[in-house]
Formats: C-alpha cells, structure tokens, sequence
C-alpha cells in the first residue's frame, strides 16, 4: 500500500515514523514533509491548499490511501474534495472541521447541549466587546474565532488589554477570524485527551500535558506548544466518564443530528477545575507536541487503525498501549514565538546515536544541499519513553545539550507539574 501523508511538521514526522513500522506499506509520500520525513519517505514539495495538484500527485504515484496532518486543509475541505474524487482519505470532513475552524460554532453546541465549557460572548463588533467587559469579571481571555496557529488566545488582565486584543482580531490579524469569543478564565489544570473517531463509536487515543507558554514556570506569551509528557495523570477512570458523557458524547451526537457524523483524530482540549471537566477547545487532528509523545506508546499497527476507522468498523480494534511514560521537549529557534531567523544549520544531528526508546522528529527543518536547515519557530522535538518522568527529562536535555545547537533554546522544566511533586513518578 502507498500512503499519501500531507503536512511538514513533527506531528507529521511522528505519524510517518509510525506508519513505516506497519508491514502494509510499500511506499510514503509526504506533502511536503520535513528534513525529518525525507529519511524514511519520499517528500513531494507541493502547496497543501492545492487541492487540484495534490489530487493529480495521488493519482500519479498511485497512492491508496491519504492521511492528512494539519488543520487547515481539514478546515478547508481536503476531504470533502478527496472523496468527491474516489480517494480513500483519513480526516474530518468541512463541515466537523468547524470544531477546530469556529470557536463560535463550538460554543453554539455547547450551549445548546449543556456541555461545560467557560461562559462567553460571541462578538462580531466592539460594541459588543465593551459591553461585556462592563459586566464582566477580569481576568478575560480574548480568542480569535477562526485558525490562528495556537496563537489567537490572550489572556487580558485588564479591559484595556481586552479592547487592544479584541481591535486586533477585528483589524485582520488572523485572516480567518471576523469574530471572535470573549471567555471567563478558568482556573485549573489544563489536558489534552485524544480519540480517534469512526461514524459510530470512538476509542481512546492517548492523553498529554501540554506546556503552552514560552518560558519556564509558564511566563512570557503562549506558543504552539514547547513540550509535552503522557500520559496525563490528572485524567483518571472517574474523570474520564465525565469527559466522555458530558463533553464527548453530547458533542458527537450533536454532529451526527446533522448528518455531518465525526471520522478522524478529534483532540478534547480541557481544563479541569475540582476534579470537573470543562471544555477549552477542541482540535480536528493530532496535536502538536501531543503527538510526538502519544505514537511512540503505541503498539498496535496504526495503519491497521486508521483502515478501521475509515471503514467504520473501529468497535471491534483492539488498541493496545505501552505501560511506558513519555516526554517530549521542542528545541526551538531563539526569537520564537516573534521574530526569528530560518535557515539556520544544524550541524550536529547526524552525530547523536539515539537508543531504541529515543527519537528526534523534525517539525521546522529541511534539507538543502545536503544540509539541514531550520525552517520554522519550533525546529526539533526531542522524545524519550522510560518509566519515570524526572529519568526521561534529564536524558532529553542530555541528549538536546549533545546537539549543541546554539541558535535555539527550550524550556528545562517539562513536566514539572508531576516531577515536583513526586519525583519518583
């Protein structure tokens, strides 16, 4: 089987590693890739908003099957536009991509079916915005309405940070929001649980502890995200039930009254507040450092599991997991999340000798001449599975201060929720 596999970062550098380990494949073609991907598949540079040439690109190398990365072709219709063409395809179509694509739209069904999320105010002019803030209790947090790449959220501690991030998003920040969501802040901690999703039933695809913000001890702006470990501790048998009956099941039901039923990755993105769930966000995909450091604990073929899925037969796979905790650690370059520079070498990676429970996915590289270049904010993730959190950090930033790459930096405190309070874990 050939598989088409569309995005450039280490989610996609993950998904390509753990497809190459399936005995269906014969051959990956990655749309673009990364300098990562180009090891183990064969990259194809190509727009992945182009839907027509990547149509033409899977017809040409006779691939069986695509399995889409990123949100925004998702958002887009990638999809819609790929089954409309006989293509076998992995992903949410247009219309539940709106989970991810409209934080309104979200919000409107989570009113309707009493799913707790924060309380909100869905404004399309700053009339509505200083109304609120008149009545509101600080601090506030500001979201962009559509896709703005993990970095369409502020938290405003005061109404004139609020009226400043809200006349931003209305003056064309983010191309793809014309609205935005004005949000109670909730105090707790935030998880990320994942499931994968067939038209009828769902299973459990991992959980994760994001860290969102730039700099240790959760300062400075919030990122795409600069390191992760799994799973996530605070979800347990109790908590999960109440994921499940309150947020996921009411979500899904809610879609499929619509005919529009969920099929692909879905990312419950939660903040827990006394042992109660509350819906932050929902993604469309794999995360991103999520990802990264939820497939090496897989030990099912994921082939094997997507198949199921697209065929709607998931009830009966069997997904089985490592007992193994995981961490990863993005090594960024310096400047992220403003202004840094690309093409940037990174001299040293060929000379780290990484043991059979490590891994370095590529999220902004690639290879020119020859050379592996940066190309983009986060540049490298470095993974590592063990039994013990405290363990696996201190042998990531070993193995990070080996590569020696002196135009990037990281944060040395990933997973300190769980390390500080038990060292032992």
């Amino acid at each position: 089987m050939n598989i088409g596999l569309i995005g450039s970062g280490g989610r996609e550098h993950a998904l390509c590693k753990k497809i190459r380990e399936s005995r269906l494949i014969n051959k990956i073609y990655c749309f673009p890739g990364n300098a990562g991907t180009s090891k183990i598949a064969i990259n194809i540079d190509v727009n992945i908003l182009d839907f027509k040439k990547i149509l033409k690109l899977i017809k040409f190398y006779n691939i069986n099957l695509v399995i889409v990365g990123p949100e925004e072709p998702l958002v887009k219709g990638l999809v819609d536009f790929l089954q409309k063409n006989n293509i076998k395809v992995f992903g949410p179509n247009k219309f539940a991509s709106q989970l991810e694509g409209s934080k309104a739209f979200v919000k409107k069904i989570c009113e309707k079916n009493k799913i707790p999320t924060a309380k909100f105010k869905i404004c399309s002019r700053m009339i509505h915005v200083e109304k609120f803030i008149n009545s509101c209790d600080l601090p506030v947090v500001v979201k962009a309405d559509g896709l703005a790449a993990g970095k369409g959220v502020t938290i405003c501690k005061t109404k004139k940070e609020i009226i400043s991030a809200s006349k931003e998003i209305f003056n064309g920040k983010f191309k793809s929001s014309k609205k935005l969501i004005l949000e109670e802040f909730l105090e707790g901690v935030e998880a990320s649980y994942f499931l994968i999703v067939d038209n009828n039933s769902f299973k459990f695809f991992g959980s994760a502890q994001d860290h969102k913000r730039v700099y240790e001890k959760d300062k400075g702006p919030n990122t795409g995200g600069m390191g992760a470990y799994s799973p996530a501790p605070i979800i347990t048998k109790k908590l999960e039930k109440k994921i499940i009956s309150k947020i996921v099941k009411p979500t899904l039901y809610a879609l499929k009254k619509k005919n529009n039923s969920f099929n692909g990755f879905l990312y419950v993105g939660l903040m827990i507040k006394n042992d109660e769930p509350y819906l932050i966000e929902y993604n469309i995909r794999m995360g991103d450092p999520e990802c990264q450091v939820i497939l090496p604990r897989l030990k099912t073929d994921l082939v094997t599991i997507i198949q199921s899925t697209i065929s709607n037969k998931l009830k009966n796979k069997n997904i089985e997991w490592k007992k193994d905790k995981s961490m990863t650690i993005v090594l960024c370059a310096k400047g992220y999340p403003g202004k840094y520079k690309k093409n940037l070498k990174i001299k040293n990676l060929h000379k780290i000798k990484l043991s059979k429970n490590d891994f370095i996915y590529h999220a902004g590289t690639k290879l020119v001449g020859g050379e592996i270049l940066s190309n983009g904010g986060r540049v490298l993730n470095i993974t590592s599975i063990g039994k013990n959190f405290f363990e696996i950090r201190k042998k990531i930033i070993s193995i990070i201060k080996r590569l020696n790459w002196k135009k990037g930096f990281f944060r040395k405190d990933i997973g300190y929720r769980v390390i500080n309070k038990n060292a032992n874990y």
